[in-house]
């Protein structure tokens, strides 16, 4: 192994997609950071088998044959019967990793991980406080080598906008389109460059409430059309607002090493809830509090701890 390269060459890695973009986000960021090639299948069960998932079979229509990779990533609750499938098929050999809580057949998993507000531990399971992506300090090097002509004419100082949507825990209401709005309104007005992105999940009347509000100003909000340049703007930020629905998103904000404000919509958990304490207590973000406020810390990334700790047990499991 040499350089950035966890594992030796030729090693063949099988990521196992769900078909939400949460769950293929922290399995693509792990296999990326190992520093192989890998390759990348969505499952497509069959109802009856995706209702039956994660305790039922691999849908047999769905099937994955040899040869089997040596390591299997995957997230979803749909994907355990295929992880399941993969491991029984290659008698034993293929290693392993399920992302996220499986729900069932913990045991026969070689390495899980979960975030550290889970409640899940045991033998095979590793916990860290941010979930794994792909915005590691060199892909953020890369964005900002690489200034998208949309972003180029903004002031220096700029400020990200990262805005999730209604989830399981929480809600935009009205109350939190106008704060947001509100936000964004006074982040133009300081003079300082706006860059918004917004999710799948985001409420279009927030989105076009956000763009009607800055018309005018230095400012970017991405409608949908084209390719979102969501790691240009992470990595040309001098500061980002996000919103606390995600723990993914807040998490891809820390990677930046940037002031994080985290404005929670209506709503929450106690999960969520004490993600948030966690990254408070360790310096990376603070909750709303009206204004920008400016503080330092390093960036926070589990995502190589992750594939290191996969690493390391997968070349033990070989051995």
């Amino acid at each position: 192994m040499t350089g950035d390269r966890l594992l030796p060459p030729g090693t063949r890695i099988l990521v196992l997609g769900s078909g939400r973009i949460g769950h293929e986000v922290n399995a693509r960021g792990v296999a990326d950071a190992f520093g192989v090639a890998s390759d990348f299948v969505t499952v497509r069960p069959r109802k009856l088998f995706e209702l039956a998932a994660p305790w039922g079979p691999a849908d047999p229509a769905d099937a994955l044959r040899p040869p089997w990779p040596d390591i299997a990533i995957a997230s979803g609750r749909v994907t355990v019967p295929y992880l399941r499938a993969i491991k029984s098929g290659s008698r034993g050999r293929t290693f392993t990793v399920f992302l996220q809580d499986p729900r069932a057949w913990r045991g026969s998993i070689d390495l899980i991980w979960v975030p550290e507000h889970d409640s899940l531990r045991g033998r095979n399971v590793l916990t860290t406080l941010t979930s794994p992506h792909s915005f590691g300090h060199e892909a953020l090097m890369r964005a900002r080598a690489a200034v998208d002509p949309r972003l180029v004419s903004l002031p220096r100082q700029r400020v990200a906008m990262v805005l999730g949507g209604d989830s399981g825990a929480h809600r935009f209401e009205a109350k939190d389109i106008e704060e947001l709005v509100a936000i964004a309104r006074d982040i133009v007005a300081s003079g300082r460059g706006l860059m918004v992105t917004p999710s799948r999940r985001t409420p279009a009347a927030l989105t076009q409430a956000i763009h009607a509000a800055i018309a005018g100003h230095d400012a970017f909000v991405w409608d949908g059309s084209g390719d979102n340049p969501y790691a240009q703007i992470l990595s040309h930020a001098e500061a980002i607002v996000v919103t606390g629905d995600s723990v993914n998103m807040v998490g891809e904000a820390c990677a930046t090493g940037v002031p994080v404000h985290v404005y929670e919509p209506s709503g929450g958990s106690s999960k969520i809830t004490h993600f948030i304490d966690g990254l408070i207590a360790a310096g990376a973000v603070r909750r709303w509090s009206g204004q920008l406020q400016d503080w330092h810390y390093a960036p926070i990334d589990a995502t190589r701890e992750i594939a290191m700790e996969a690493a390391r047990r997968y070349l033990a499991h070989r051995a």
